[in-house]
């Protein structure tokens, strides 16, 4: 088996202008760091063209082998997941300072966990052409990438075959095509934008959960609410504007033949480097201040809550015993509680839960073990996912499922798929939500979803 390969390319301090030669191929993927705008993202990865594409639909994964003479479709009943580590293959080597060196990009679905024994059966409806009509897993299996290190200011182009080494390397020395010249429709926004749950029905269903949790169902519970508009045209200039409005460390634009799938998230789901294994739970909320006197009241607000501390701490335990399940005993550890992060809209509550990973534990049985995040279900897990199930209208899809890749060489990084934007069918939709424990006011509760859906509700009307 050959080495992968890198070569060196011209740094560019915004990747997005890197990622307008991939746009119009096939699959194109952009992992993005948020630079420049966010000050804290690192790596950026972009490609396109993937060797394979596994789509999961219910019980069916299809898998099409895309390169050699002949594309060869197979469609399997199989473990998703199982059915990707055949994909991936046996770990290989990797480049040496590179965070991704080929491998599986692409998402996992909210949903996917019915395929992980995690959630009941299809009670809830999905909307027509929405949500319930993606796939539960879109992953495309790539021999090829660009690596952005904006540390170093190093631009990388890494082939897993040295064959294609030529063939990305002058396509991709060409001047990107500017906004100005490209020939697809604007994204525009049909009509108004309306949540699937009204004010009143919203509170409501708040009012139920505290019930559950004052008969000791369980601790908490994230619920949340989807608005949704008509849309059409090309969402990679809407992307472009949503990194403006909201740069974020784990943002990524995905466009697959079943939808364009814009992400500005702040939440690290799971990252495996060299075996150590790290989670960073976000649970508690403020919008920033309208001055700088104000932004800091309303961080030490966050930072001093008792409630925020108590919700954020209840989902590291989570993550503490989900990490558990598969990394070497004694290793499970918190190095960070309770830190306040700054984002372009709101602070975060942020803890990081680190670990090694067993001997014998692969990546996919970290990802098996945790998913979906413990952030955005509650706890204990099934529990507030079978409440979740009954109280919200529709299916989640992508929206709190994960976003990042499975490299060849063992290697993963995953966001939360919060602050995310989806457009299929016709419609682009947007959540937001929030944990709910004994103590939440239903109208706080009510108003941080529009203080977290804040940038994307604004990109959205400000496309029509």
């Amino acid at each position: 088996m050959t080495s992968p390969l890198a070569v060196e390319l011209p740094y560019r301090s915004d990747s997005a202008a890197l990622f307008e030669p991939l746009v119009r191929r096939a699959w194109p993927v952009f992992l993005d760091s948020g630079r420049p705008g966010c000050g804290d993202g690192r790596y950026d990865i972009l490609s396109a063209d993937p060797a394979a594409t596994l789509v999961t639909r219910g019980e069916r994964t299809e898998i099409d082998i895309r390169s050699g003479p002949a594309s060869r479709v197979r469609v399997s009943r199989a473990d998703p997941l199982a059915l990707l580590a055949e994909a991936l293959g046996p770990p290989r080597p990797g480049v040496a300072g590179l965070p991704f060196s080929g491998g599986a990009i692409g998402y996992f679905g909210y949903d996917l966990a019915r395929c992980l024994d995690r959630l009941p059966g299809p009670v809830r409806r999905a909307e027509e052409g929405g949500e319930g009509a993606l796939p539960e897993m879109a992953i495309g299996i790539y021999d090829w990438a660009l690596v952005v290190d904006h540390r170093e200011r190093r631009t990388r182009l890494v082939v897993a075959d040295p064959a294609r080494l030529a063939q990305w390397r002058d396509r991709l020395a060409q001047p990107p095509v500017t906004d100005g010249v490209r020939s697809s429709t604007p994204f525009r926004v049909l009509g108004p934008v309306r949540s699937n749950l009204t004010r009143d029905a919203y509170l409501a269903a708040i009012v139920r959960i505290q019930r559950y949790l004052r008969d000791g169902d369980c601790y908490q519970v994230n619920f949340a609410q989807c608005f949704a508009a008509p849309a059409e045209g090309d969402a990679w200039p809407a992307y472009r504007r949503l990194r403006a409005l909201s740069p974020a460390p784990f943002s990524a634009y995905l466009d697959h033949p079943a939808c364009r799938i814009l992400c500005a998230s702040p939440e690290r789901f799971l990252h495996l480097s060299d075996g150590v294994v790290t989670t960073r739970p976000i649970k508690g909320t403020r919008p920033r201040g309208v001055d700088p006197a104000a932004d800091r009241r309303l961080a030490q607000a966050l930072r001093e809550s008792p409630k925020d501390r108590a919700e954020n701490l209840m989902i590291v335990d989570l993550l503490r015993n989900d990490l558990g399940k598969v990394c070497a005993i004694g290793s499970v550890r918190v190095p960070e509680l309770f830190a306040v992060e700054r984002f372009a809209q709101v602070h975060h509550l942020v803890s990081t839960v680190c670990g090694r990973l067993a001997p014998g534990r692969m990546p996919l049985d970290l990802l098996r073990a945790a998913f979906p995040g413990g952030s955005i279900t509650g706890a204990p897990k099934r529990r507030a996912m079978e409440i979740i199930e009954a109280l919200e209208p529709h299916r989640r899809g992508v929206y709190c499922g994960a976003i990042g890749y499975l490299g060849f060489d063992g290697a993963m990084d995953t966001n939360i798929a919060i602050r995310t934007l989806v457009h299929a069918g016709g419609i682009a939709r947007v959540w937001a939500g929030g944990g709910i424990v004994a103590d939440s006011h239903p109208e706080h509760e009510y108003q941080e979803t529009f203080d977290k859906a804040a940038p994307l509700l604004d990109l959205l009307e400000g496309s029509r």
